[in-house]
């Protein structure tokens, strides 16, 4: 069992390096212990290594994300769940790839697989609620979905939402003729 002192000292050095990877991505492990107001070595035996912390503050960020879904169907429409939670992943996508310096080819790897069965579990329960509801074509798959929305977080930050209004729009069963 974790002592509480530790969980708080992990959670600390997460939020730090969050706030500072998003305001300088070379930040060091040290400004990030010193940010979050633990000793280095505090740091490094929770983190051994800046692709471990940025891989554990990925992970966060996922887990919270795929966590979001019942949360989102329970105030809003499917197809309007769908497409807040898409947009909360392309985030996500954006900021793994910008961080994507940090991290080797094999961390990218890892973190994809680890990632893709709970994001297509996401993707599936607010497909189901939207096949349930009529809102949601039939056919639809969560994986063609998630290739689609690959290319959202590729694209220049202001077309993200009009493509994805074209994404869902060919989601959309009251729009199928």
């Amino acid at each position: 069992m974790v002592r509480s002192d530790a969980r708080e000292n992990r959670a600390r050095i997460l939020a730090a390096a969050r706030e500072a990877f998003a305001e300088d991505g070379d930040t060091s492990m040290n400004q990030v212990a010193q940010r979050a107001g633990v000793g280095p070595g505090t740091l490094y035996r929770n983190y051994p290594s800046r692709e471990a912390l940025i891989l554990a503050i990925y992970q966060g960020e996922v887990d919270q994300l795929i966590g979001s879904v019942s949360g989102l169907l329970a105030v809003l429409a499917p197809l309007e769940a769908l497409r807040r939670w898409t947009t909360d992943l392309v985030d996500a996508m954006r900021k793994k790839h910008a961080l994507g310096a940090a991290l080797s080819p094999d961390a990218h790897k890892s973190i994809t697989e680890q990632t893709y069965g709970p994001v297509i579990a996401a993707i599936t329960e607010l497909f189901e609620a939207g096949k349930r509801d009529g809102s949601i074509r039939a056919d639809a798959e969560p994986g063609d979905f998630l290739q689609l929305t690959g290319a959202l977080w590729r694209a220049a930050a202001d077309r993200s939402q009009p493509m994805l209004a074209l994404i869902l729009d060919g989601l959309d069963a009251r729009r199928r003729r």
